[in-house]
C-alpha cells in the first residue's frame, strides 16, 4: 500500500513538473528519489510563491476596492478612481476598471497610464475598437511603454480586428524593441498565420533556447507563453 502511495506522488510530481516547467534536473530527483524526491519537490517548487503573496494581498485588496467604491460617490476625483481601476485591474475586473478610467480620464488626460490601462482592459473584454486608440495614443507618446507591452497588446488588437497590415508593421516593430516571451510569442503566432514561417520558427526557437537558463521566477511568470511556444513549435515542425 505504502509503495503505491510513493508512486501516485512520483506520477503527481512529474505532472506537476511537466505543466510548471521547473528545472530539469527535477525529473530525476523525482525518479530516483521516490518518494522521498517527490516529497521535496513539491516542497521546494511545487507551490507557487509569487500564487500565495497574491493570495494573501487578496483580501486587503478587496477591502480597499470597496472603500473606493464608496469614497469615489463622495469625492470622484481622478485619483480615488485612477487608483480604483488599477486595483480592479489586479483583481482582472475589466469592464469596472474600464469604467473606472474612464471617470479619471473625464476628470483629467495628462497620464499615459490611465489611456494605457483602459486601452488593456478594453482589450480583455473584446472590444478592440475602444482599444485602439488608447493603445495607438500610448505607443505614439512613447512606443516603449510598459517594456513594449502597450505595442504588444496594440498588434494583437489590431490582429483581432482584421487590421492585418497595420498589425504586422506593429508585430515588426515589437520584435525590433522586445525580447519579452509575451512580446515574441504573439508575434510568431501572427507571423506563423499570415505566410512568414520563417521569421516565426526563429522566434519561437529564440524563445525554447532561453528557456533552458530562465531563473524559476520567471518560468513561473511566462509559464503560459512558453506553452504556447512549445505547441507552435510542433506546428512549425
Amino acid at each position: 500500500m505504502i509503495w503505491i502511495i510513493g508512486v501516485i506522488c512520483q506520477v503527481l510530481a512529474i505532472v506537476h513538473w511537466a505543466k510548471r516547467g521547473r528545472d530539469r534536473f527535477w525529473i530525476w530527483i523525482i525518479i530516483f528519489g521516490g518518494v522521498v524526491g517527490a516529497l521535496a519537490y513539491f516542497l521546494i517548487e511545487g507551490t507557487d510563491w509569487q500564487d500565495m503573496k497574491r493570495s494573501f494581498k487578496g483580501p486587503a485588496r478587496r477591502k480597499r476596492i470597496a472603500a473606493l467604491r464608496a469614497i469615489v460617490r463622495d469625492n470622484p476625483s481622478a485619483g480615488n478612481f485612477e487608483e480604483l481601476g488599477e486595483l480592479l485591474v489586479e483583481q482582472k475586473e475589466w469592464k469596472e476598471a474600464r469604467a473606472a478610467f474612464d471617470r479619471a480620464i473625464a476628470a483629467r488626460s495628462d497620464l499615459l497610464d490611465t489611456f494605457y490601462w483602459r486601452g488593456v482592459a478594453a482589450f480583455e473584454i473584446g472590444d478592440d475598437a475602444a482599444a485602439i486608440p488608447d493603445l495607438q495614443y500610448v505607443v505614439k507618446t512613447n512606443p516603449k511603454h510598459d517594456y513594449s507591452r502597450a505595442l504588444c497588446v496594440l498588434a494583437r488588437s489590431l490582429a483581432r480586428a482584421g487590421k492585418t497590415d497595420e498589425a504586422m508593421a506593429a508585430f515588426d516593430r515589437l520584435v525590433e524593441s522586445s525580447t519579452a516571451t509575451e512580446s515574441c510569442v504573439t508575434a510568431a503566432e501572427f507571423y506563423a498565420a499570415n505566410g512568414r514561417e520563417v521569421q516565426a520558427r526563429e522566434l519561437i526557437e529564440s524563445i525554447l533556447a532561453r528557456r533552458a537558463t530562465m531563473p524559476a521566477y520567471q518560468k513561473r511568470r511566462d509559464r503560459k507563453w512558453l506553452w504556447m511556444a512549445k505547441r507552435l513549435a510542433l506546428k512549425l515542425r
